[in-house]
Formats: structure tokens, sequence, C-alpha cells
């Protein structure tokens, strides 16, 4: 264990033993604790927050976007599963179908970069196998701030503001909903989406007359795969509209996409890290990225590996540039006995051995995949910042351009109740800015698919039927077979680079997790980026200023170019504890950006 200044953090300790909430919008971590103080378990709050986010982050996510989540039951604690609520490409969505449209990339804004909505799939999935609420309580908060308004955030103005003469120009209905008085709305106003309530109503109103609360949310699942979603939705995105690259293209999505896309739970994928069992999603996704690092890592001596010296800082880095290249050569929704053959190798302690050895006292500036025998690893187009369209260095919040293009961002959701549940949920796409807002519907769809290559060559290319390599990744900790921690941040290609710190510092340093999450980060840019326009920066390494001047200079010495993100910019964690053997929970949110909180009794 190293040692660390017992300094006093931003937010309190939170503890108790009815439950506990965090999220990265006090209006969602509310509505999440109301249901955990009426009795309702993990899963019903965390649904109840989830739909809320929808209204109060429309920026940041949508009911036509994504999500995954990792959930344990307090009947099954050592068996957590993936709640899988990635859509996967629309049957006429290919490399060659769009290559014939004279693209290159997937466009970051658009009807052609939706992938199927899988998220309100997945959210009523989980409420009906191990929820205990009927789906009208659940609703009933987002139904609230749907209709009576959820105020206006910073960066949701900034976020109009960047895509407002895209909205008046080429998007009509998306400036009806997001400016109707033809203006950016003024921060702290009400905000209000009648038309998306109007669509959770009649979610509730398909399960009217069903003989249990289960076959009631079923009932809701089969209206929103079949029903006027996928018809308004598929109509009016086959009418041409302007995407990012400047043209304009009519979607592929089409009712039978909605029909056939179904959420699930799948097993996740787990390592042992310094007694700890970490559980995160497969190789459709980058969680493995957090497992290799970690693997990698577990090969250096505890004080080696604070985050917050020149030394733990270089290694960190070093480690995830290796994890990152593997990401892309080699992750993507394959076939399960090809993923679990690549996992099986990339997880070994041979093969994390093999990449420790690569970490030289220098940056590395290279793409280095490892090998993986009988594979030829995909090397994306490595396109450096201003050759493929200007991206900013990113803190984790949305990067718009005046076109559409986002960078994009997510929202985080963490919940354990006093019975054991534990859930950790990252919900994203569907931004305000991804497509035109839908009339009828009050939401666009996503923009997940800009994360697959028109490259037949690539792991992650784009395919009917198959998922994109999302970014979205929760993480569970599990200690002698209990959960104990749930956790995750938004940030895109930054979500497993901020959470490795974190872990390092409560598992290895005693750090608390409020503690943990207030510490200065850091991240790479050395990899491509996965959104629009797909940039990387070699040896780049982004990080907070209070990280110290003698950190920074030493890092700058050994070769990474140095980009400052200021003192309170680079991470949005969140997390909920439980301690076995006492039965007590704790809770902790981000204090970047003002607007995450925890609570809990």
């Amino acid at each position: 264990m190293y040692t660390h200044a017992a300094a006093p953090t931003t937010r309190p300790t939170l503890t108790g033993d009815v439950g506990m909430t965090a999220s990265t919008h006090w209006l969602a971590t509310g509505a999440a604790q109301s249901v955990l103080e009426r009795g309702g378990n993990a899963f019903d709050a965390a649904v109840a927050g989830a739909f809320v986010l929808h209204v109060a982050e429309p920026h940041l996510n949508g009911p036509g976007g994504d999500m995954t989540g990792i959930f344990v039951t307090a009947e099954a604690p050592g068996a957590p599963q993936v709640l899988m609520g990635q859509g996967a490409a629309p049957q006429a969505a290919s490399v060659e179908s769009y290559r014939q449209l004279g693209l290159v990339r997937v466009p970051g804004a658009g009807g052609l970069a939706a992938a199927v909505p899988a998220a309100v799939d997945a959210w009523l999935l989980l409420l009906a196998e191990h929820g205990t609420w009927p789906l009208t309580d659940v609703l009933e908060p987002a139904i609230h701030h749907a209709e009576s308004g959820a105020p206006v955030l910073p960066a949701i103005a900034r976020t109009i503001d960047g895509v407002s003469e895209l909205f008046a120009e080429h998007w009509p209905s998306s400036a009806a909903q997001w400016m109707p008085d033809g203006q950016v709305p003024e921060v702290g106003s009400l905000m209000t989406n009648p038309e998306y309530a109007a669509v959770l109503r009649s979610l509730i109103a398909a399960g009217e007359g069903a003989a249990s609360r289960e076959e009631a949310v079923e009932a809701a699942r089969g209206e929103w795969r079949t029903g006027g979603v996928a018809r308004l939705a598929s109509e009016f995105l086959a009418e041409p509209h302007r995407h990012s690259d400047g043209r304009d293209h009519a979607g592929v999505i089409t009712v039978e996409d909605f029909a056939a896309s179904s959420a699930s739970v799948e097993e996740p994928l787990t390592i042992t890290f310094r007694g700890h069992a970490i559980a995160k999603i497969g190789p459709w996704g980058q969680g493995p990225v957090l497992l290799q690092a970690l693997k990698i890592l577990e090969g250096f001596d505890d004080a080696e590996l604070d985050p917050g010296t020149e030394r733990g800082a270089h290694l960190i880095l070093e480690a995830l540039k290796l994890a990152m290249a593997d990401r892309d050569a080699y992750y993507g929704d394959l076939e399960p006995e090809e993923a679990a053959r690549r996992m099986e190798v990339l997880l070994s302690e041979e093969y994390a051995a093999a990449r420790r050895e690569q970490i030289a006292e220098t940056a590395s500036h290279a793409f280095r995949p490892g090998v993986v025998d009988g594979l030829e690893p995909a090397t994306p187009p490595l396109d450096e910042p201003g050759s493929a369209g200007d991206e900013a260095a990113g803190t984790g919040e949305p990067t718009v351009r005046r076109d559409g293009e986002s960078r994009g961002d997510t929202c985080h959701l963490d919940v354990v109740d006093r019975w054991g549940n534990m859930i950790s949920a990252t919900p994203s796409g569907g931004w305000l800015q991804s497509s035109p807002t839908i009339p009828g519907l009050g939401f666009c769809l996503g923009t997940r698919l800009q994360m697959t290559w028109l490259d037949e060559a690539s792991p992650s290319a784009l395919r009917p039927g198959r998922r994109p390599r999302t970014t979205l990744t929760p993480t569970l900790v599990l200690r002698d077979g209990h959960p104990v921690m749930a956790l995750g941040t938004p940030g895109g290609d930054q979500q497993e680079q901020w959470q490795l710190p974190m872990l390092l510092r409560v598992l290895i340093g005693g750090h608390t997790p409020q503690q943990a999450i207030d510490a200065p980060t850091l991240h790479t840019t050395s990899m491509p980026g996965s959104f629009h326009p797909r940039t990387w920066e070699p040896g780049g390494a982004v990080v907070e200023d209070r990280l110290g001047e003698e950190v920074i200079a030493s890092l700058t010495a050994r070769g990474h170019r140095i980009t400052r993100a200021g003192d309170w910019a680079l991470g949005r964690l969140s997390c909920v504890t439980r301690d076995p053997a006492t039965g007590r929970l704790g809770a902790a949110a981000n204090p970047r950006g003002t607007q995450g909180y925890a609570a809990g009794r």
C-alpha cells in the first residue's frame, strides 16, 4: 500500500443501511433514491433514474440510444451479469452500401450512424426480470419532468448553441423541440418534452389489463419494438436529411430492424487483481481494456502504482496504450467462440507478462497491438488531429461542431439497496445533436455506428446485425464472492482510463471512494478515437494540473506529449459500495461539472 494525504474531500463520505444512489445528475439520483426509500429494490430505482436521465441530460443520452449495465442480485451475490442494451446495425447498413454513398467513414451525425436503439428495451428487461414495482410507478418521475420541465444546464445550452444553425437550416424538427422560440434556451429555464411523456404513457397503456406486473412490462417492450416508435422513426429517417459529411442522405433503419432487436443478459468477463474480482462487459465493448491494463500492471509493486507519482502515471499511460491498441486490433462483435479464444489469450498471465516487458522508461508513440497466434491485427487509419477534422483534447464533455459532429458523452448511474442488489449502468447515445428529432416522439436516434469502420478487415467493421464496439463500460468489483463496489463514468475512450486510477487508489492506495474520485487524474490520447473524426495523438497524454508541476515536467521529459486540462476537468466517476460483513452501504460522486450527486441513508 502506498500512502496518501488525508486531505478533506469535496463531498462527504456517505454511509447507511437503507440504500445508496450515485449518478451524473441530481434529478436522477433523487428519483432513484426516492424509490429505495419507498421499498423498491435497486433495479426499480435504477430504471426510474435512467428514464429521468433521458429528460434531464438530453445532450448526453436519450431513449434512442444505448446502454450497458453490470449487476448482481442478493440471491446470487457471486454471479454478476451484464445487461446488454447495445443495439446492432440495421440490415441495410454495410461497408459496401456506405462506400457506394461515397463515404470513407460512418458519419458522426445523421440517421446513417444510428444503430437500432436498445436502451429502453434493456431497462424494461431488467425491470421485468428483477424489479418489483409496476411500470407506471417507475416511469412517474420521468413523465413528471418531461411534462413539468427539467432545468436547462449550461452544457445543454452550449450544445444547442453549437448546432443552432444546423437545427435552423436543416433539422427543423430539432429546432422545434430544443429551440421552441427560435432561440437557444436560457440556463436555468425549464425544458419540457410532452411528446416523450406521451411515448412513456403509451408504454404503460400497452400493459393495461395484463395478468401480472411482469406481463405488463413485457407488453411495453413489445410496444417499443413494434409500435409507434418503430414506425415513426423509420418513416421519418427514410427522408434525406443533412449528415456531418455535409450531404443529405436517407437513413436505412426499418420497422423490421426494430422488431428483430432485443436486449439480453450475458455473462461478464472477470479477472482477479489484488484479491478482488473485476467484472466487465465483453469485447463487443471496450470493457476488456480495463482488465488487460490491470493484468499488465499486476506485475509491478504496489508502491509503483500510485497515479499521483511520475512512475505510477507513466506506467498507467503505457499500460493503457498497449491495451487500447489491442482493443482496436482485436475487439469487436465476434462469434462467441472466436471472442472467447481472443480473450483467453489477451487476458492470460503469459500475454500480460509479454506486454509488461514492452513498457520502456520513455513514452511510446507507436500503435503496438500484441501478437495473437493465427490472427493478423487490424490497423485502423492513424490520422492525427487536423488531417481528418478538428478535435479538442477533450474532457469527457461533448465536443460539438457546427455540422453536428460530436464526440458525444454519456451518463452514469450506480445503485445498491439494503438487500444487497447492486447495479452500475452507463446510458448514452441518442444525444439531441445526433440526428433530427423525430416528430411525435420528442427524441432522435443515436450515432453509435460511427464506432464501426468501413473496412472489412476490421473486427469492428460495419456489418448488418452486428453491434458496434461500444465505449460504454461500467464495472463491478467483488471480494470473496460478494459485491463490494459498482462504479463507472461517462467519457467515451476515457471511461476505462479514468476508472483505472480510481481502482488503483482504492484497492492499493487505501483511498476512500470519494478521495479516489476527487484525486487528480489523466488519460492517453495515443489511440484512434472511437468517435468521428477518429484521430489520434501519438504519445498524447491529458492531465489535470493538480497532478503537480514536478510530475507533469517529469512525464514531459519521458516523451509524453502533455495537454493540461485544468485543475478539475477529467472524469465524472461515481460509485456505490457495500461491506459484506456488516451490510453497511456507501456512495461517492464526482464534483467536476457540479451536477453529479450521491445520496443515501
